[in-house]
């Protein structure tokens, strides 16, 4: 299975950022990509006063989607969007996973919100404004078992053991919006660590560049196989890259180097 990460710099223009999404697919299919991933906050990534109202997963956003999934036959990971949540003041983080035909096979509710205060450097509280998930969510994409997860979630290995040990995970997914001063030092190297402690390809798509003042995303979106090499990776600015799946390459990885196999916790 080709697997395509597509890297973006949505801001605060729905139209456009779904515009520039949807082309993003477009060259993803033409690259022969079966499953498409895209960023974090596709659909938005703004001002908080200007968002525009939170949706269901049918909404507007969720409809976009499906039909892009649809008209290119493609399996679409639909990166993350603004979910009308459990209350006015919140919503959730929500991945939406389209297939071929454009029907909604899955969904995950980001579980860890980025909730950081670093004194004259970074001041962000998510869960003012985002209501947590509590399941993990694994997708069977065509007998590729996929798991979900978004951004920040990164930053914690159970959740990727238990995708990979509990779910069986062979793919683990990450969009996101990850910070500048983090990904410089961060974002490789976990996801290089997810890859290699729960032996899985890794497709990790990110924000690139300025969004509003004071929010600027590191990007360097890539596909990393179970063995911690990087197979391909989208460089500075927009763009797309892809890479294929190999489940042989998986399999021989885990047979040779049995580690979840030989775990005592």
């Amino acid at each position: 299975m080709r697997v395509a990460v597509c890297q973006l710099n949505s801001r605060d223009d729905r139209k456009a950022n779904l515009a520039a999404a949807e082309a993003a697919v477009e060259r993803a299919a033409d690259a022969g990509a079966d499953l498409v991933l895209l960023p974090e906050y596709v659909d938005y990534l703004g001002p908080g006063a200007s968002m525009p109202a939170p949706e269901p997963a049918d909404g507007e956003v969720g409809q976009f989607f499906a039909a892009a999934a649809q008209r290119r036959s493609v399996w679409l990971i639909a990166g993350s969007f603004h979910e009308a949540g459990p209350d006015p003041q919140r919503t959730w983080n929500t991945t939406l996973v389209f297939d071929r035909s454009g029907t909604l096979a899955g969904s995950y509710r980001k579980i860890h919100l980025y909730d950081v205060e670093i004194p004259g450097r970074v001041s962000y509280r998510e869960s003012a404004t985002v209501a947590p998930g509590d399941q993990p969510v694994v997708v069977d994409v065509e007998g590729l078992q996929v798991g979900l997860s978004i951004c920040y979630d990164l930053r914690f290995p159970e959740l990727y053991r238990q995708l990979a040990t509990d779910g069986g995970a062979q793919l683990l997914v990450v969009p996101a919006a990850f910070m500048m001063h983090t990904g410089r030092d961060h974002w490789e190297v976990l996801l290089r660590a997810r890859a290699i402690e729960n032996q899985c390809f890794v497709a990790a798509a990110g924000q690139t560049g300025d969004h509003e003042p004071g929010r600027t995303c590191y990007g360097r979106s890539m596909v990393v196989d179970p063995w911690g090499t990087v197979l391909a990776q989208v460089p500075d600015g927009p763009g797309v890259a892809v890479a294929d799946i190999d489940l042989a390459r998986l399999e021989r990885i885990r047979a040779e180097l049995p580690s979840l196999a030989n775990r005592r916790l």
